[in-house]
């Protein structure tokens, strides 16, 4: 089973546990849920570009 990454994101912005989410998704592991957060942190870091 697969699960998005918008999906474990969305329930730890819920305020959902880890140990809940682990619970209730046999499927994952707590590196997945921290894979999920290193690719989320991955994804917002981009450069700010400022317009003179």
């Amino acid at each position: 089973m697969r699960m998005r990454v918008k999906d474990v994101l969305d329930l730890l912005a819920a305020g959902v546990p880890e140990a809940e989410i682990l619970e209730d998704y046999p499927c994952l592991e707590a590196e997945d849920i921290g894979a999920c957060l290193e690719y989320a942190a991955a994804e917002a870091d981009h450069p700010v570009l400022v317009a003179r």
